[in-house]
């Protein structure tokens, strides 16, 4: 099967005319710099370059026994994913991304342990309690606060239910050697998968902790990571042709020179949503430290454009927007012509739906440049496991060097612990 690569584009306008091009030479360098730190490990956080070339070494053995227990999961009737941030955004990305809108056929997929809310814990134990299920915890400590208190939640209802047979139903994915949950699943006998001691959570989702639950969404896991090994190859090359290098070099470009504060991740698909939200974790928590840092946001045009639309068109600015196109979708509908034409909408009859929609991206990129909100379009062939798995890794690669663009750690998250430090002096008190 042949596979087309990522295209990227900046659109601004200049002098009345629309541009394609923006000056790389000013960053080019510092942009190559940051991919050496990276290719040769020696920058900030270089322990958690794994996810670099795990696509192509990742463990066989483990991607073998993930397979055969994904075959007995699909059989259930629901699978619990239990964990928060990178434990649970990948896994949901790719399964909101590829799978049907409507169709709940098979083994239903759900999640829990990434909030502190009783009405929904409560409600999921109602939904699965009289149900076939499976529970995935992923967690590498093993003490993460909010996956803890679900598992321990979902741990009794299973055991209530199942008996002794509650340790074949319940999967867990933690350290290889230490943590909580390790020292447990050694004790009871569950099975285990790892969380790899040099990747980090929000670059997790290629491996057990985003590809299990991913496999038993009957989702091509093998597809996914073919694409993320061809991004392997494309994406560590010092070349301006590299897109992931490019789009790095854009954000900069918008944070430093142009004084952009704001970068929306706009798709015109709604399959897209939770990948948007995996992106914002990626971005959010590798690069905002130091006072450093774009706020990421995102939006489903053309939704939003009949909401906080105005505000980006209209707004301070301080925004750009990065587009995620789809070249060619799986499906599509024709819009019938009407002999009354009650909504004078004939002009469109036996126009596909699919290609209004990028009729629909071209207006808005036009009408936000107009308004001084410069776009990137990034354009993907398709949206299949392949695609996904490639977009994943571009993602990845381009946040580690953006990241180091800036001066900052990519690989840690100081600022998100003080929360809980506050938190747990309170609970003491309570």
């Amino acid at each position: 099967m042949e596979y087309n690569n990522f295209e990227i584009d900046f659109f601004e306008k200049q002098n009345d005319e629309y541009s394609y091009s923006l000056n790389f030479e000013k960053y080019r360098e510092k942009g190559f710099k940051a991919l050496d730190f990276i290719l040769n490990k020696n920058g900030l956080g270089n322990k958690f370059l794994g996810w670099i070339t795990h696509p192509e070494v990742y463990d066989r053995e483990e991607y073998s026994r993930m397979k055969n227990l994904s075959e007995k999961v699909k059989k259930a009737e629901v699978l619990v994913v239990v964990g928060v941030g990178g434990s649970f955004l990948g896994s949901k990305a790719v399964i909101k991304a590829l799978k049907p809108y409507f169709k709940q056929n098979g083994l239903d997929i759900v999640f829990a342990g990434n909030n502190l809310s009783g009405d929904y814990l409560s409600e999921l134990v109602d939904y699965i309690k009289d149900k076939d299920f499976y529970i995935n915890v992923i967690s590498k400590s093993g003490s993460t606060f909010e996956t803890a208190i679900a598992f321990r939640v979902l741990k009794e209802l299973c055991e209530e239910k199942y008996g002794k047979e509650s340790v074949n139903r319940i999967i867990v994915t933690t350290d290889s050697k230490k943590g909580i949950l390790k020292e447990m699943s050694e004790k009871v006998g569950y099975e285990t998968f790892c969380v790899p001691d040099d990747i980090g959570g929000r670059f997790s989702v290629l491996t057990a902790v985003g590809l299990f639950p991913i496999m038993c969404a009957e989702i091509d896991t093998d597809a996914i990571l073919l694409g993320a090994n061809d991004g392997l190859e494309e994406y560590t090359k010092k070349s301006l042709n590299n897109v992931a290098l490019k789009y790095a070099i854009i954000r900069n470009v918008m944070f430093e020179d142009e004084k952009k504060e704001i970068e929306y991740l706009v798709a015109h698909e709604f399959k897209l949503s939770y990948f948007q939200e995996w992106w914002k974790q990626l971005f959010a928590e590798s690069e905002g430290k130091n006072g450093k840092g774009l706020y990421v946001e995102s939006a489903i045009f053309t939704r939003d454009l009949h909401s906080f639309g105005q505000m980006i068109q209209d707004g301070n600015k301080i925004t750009f927007e990065t587009i995620i196109e789809v070249e060619n979708l799986k499906n599509d509908i024709i819009i019938p012509f009407v002999e009354d034409d009650f909504d004078k909408l004939n002009y469109l009859s036996k126009k596909s739906l699919n290609d209004i929609n990028k009729v629909a991206v071209t207006a808005t990129r036009k009408a936000h440049t107009d308004g001084k909100v410069p776009t990137v379009k990034i354009k993907i062939p398709r949206l299949d496991a392949y695609n996904i798995g490639k977009l994943i890794y571009f993602f990845e690669m381009s946040c580690a060097i953006s990241a180091y663009m800036l001066g900052v750690n990519p690989f840690d998250q100081p600022g998100v612990d003080n929360y809980k430090k506050n938190m747990y002096q309170l609970l003491e008190k309570m």
